[in-house]
């Protein structure tokens, strides 16, 4: 187990004299606490499993370094730093039962079999695998097989960190959930550093305390679920964090109020002082924007269409040519064209160049 600290670190596959701009992670410095639950978020091409393999060695970063408690362990090799990795499809040994594929890692280290069987039937329990312990792998089902890749990287008590690599891609979405709650509460009892990729922010949400949201090779914000909805630092984060997403569109700002499509919307917070010649934008959940009757007040929007979730319902409306997404009130009658948006004016951020502008109280 260990905290994990990343100084600067970035790599380029073209090598270093490649265009930063182009590196498929840019520089990078933070740190993950001994114990914590940690998800990379992001689409395909952000550079999250690149950081993954950074860590566990599989590559060799362009710039910077990587400590393990404290210790430089960049140059060494993958065996050598100590870490478990599960990918995404499951790496076993169909000719071995499930209980040979548990042990083998310990095995390979010498451990005692009284130490082995012990460690095997901790994991077992944990995994609900102990019914089939004896049981060849070959003739299990895909979410078992994964299971027994979970339990490889378990098993060792002393591992730096475990390393998740989009674990539960093949497994069907019902069996998902279980799987999730599962590794949660894996996580919870026996205290591991753990780091899931994936591109899916339900999976990425429910499972990690700390969620890094990456995209184009940088991370763009690490912190809670909450903290992530309430606040998006950039609008990214905003867009793809949420179903659906934070509306962001082009506004002018003055002091505690923003104009959209020529109309004004009130502000919690002053921006006097926002960077010349920056791209300003207004961000706001459609949570916290509701559908209302026309009024002189009002932003006015035209309504395309009504997309009912079941719990909620959501009016798709276009302003100009900016699209926006916001909540029909229950029982609300939806107009056939036009209707009224009403925002909360603590829940509306701005943004000046993509990133959140934190305005006087």
């Amino acid at each position: 187990m260990a905290r994990i600290d990343l100084v600067d670190l970035a790599h380029s596959y073209s090598g270093p004299a490649a265009d930063p701009e182009t590196w498929a992670l840019k520089p990078i410095s933070m740190t993950w606490r001994q114990g914590g639950a940690y998800a990379l978020l992001g689409p395909s091409g952000c550079g999250k499993t690149t950081l993954l393999n950074l860590i566990s060695g599989i590559v060799t970063p362009s710039h910077g370094k990587i400590l393990f408690d404290g210790k430089d362990i960049t140059p060494l090799s993958t065996q050598k730093r100590n870490i478990a990795q599960v990918f995404q499809f499951p790496v076993i040994y169909d000719t071995m039962t499930v209980g040979e594929n548990l042990a083998f890692p310990l095995k390979n280290r010498g451990v005692p079999k009284s130490g082995i069987d012990v460690r095997v039937a901790e994991i077992a329990r944990l995994l609900d695998l102990s019914p089939v312990l004896n049981r060849k792998a070959t003739r299990l089902t895909a979410d078992a097989k994964q299971k027994i890749s979970l339990g490889r990287g378990l098993v060792r008590a002393d591992v730096a960190a475990v390393l998740f690599d989009e674990p539960l891609t093949v497994i069907d979405p019902e069996l998902k959930w279980q799987l999730r709650s599962k590794l949660k509460a894996l996580h919870r009892e026996l205290d591991l550093t753990m780091i899931y990729v994936t591109h899916d922010q339900t999976e990425a949400l429910t499972f990690a305390d700390t969620v890094v949201v990456m995209h184009d090779g940088r991370v763009v914000q690490s912190g809670t679920p909450t903290e992530l909805f309430d606040r998006p630092e950039h609008t990214f984060v905003g867009y793809f964090i949420g179903s659906p997403g934070m509306n962001i569109v082009p506004a002018e700002v003055s002091g505690r109020e923003a104009r959209i499509g020529g109309h004004s919307i009130a502000l919690q917070r002053a921006y006097d002082h926002l960077p010349a010649g920056a791209n300003i934008e207004v961000g706001v959940r459609p949570e916290f924007v509701s559908v209302a009757p026309p009024a002189p007040d009002l932003l006015m929007a035209n309504i395309e269409r009504i997309d009912d979730l079941g719990r909620v319902r959501f009016a798709r409306v276009r302003i100009g040519d900016a699209k926006f997404s916001a909540r029909v009130p229950p029982g609300f009658s939806v107009p056939d064209s036009r209707a009224g948006l009403e925002f909360d004016p603590s829940r509306v951020h701005v943004y000046a160049d993509s990133r959140l502008v934190e305005g006087a109280a």
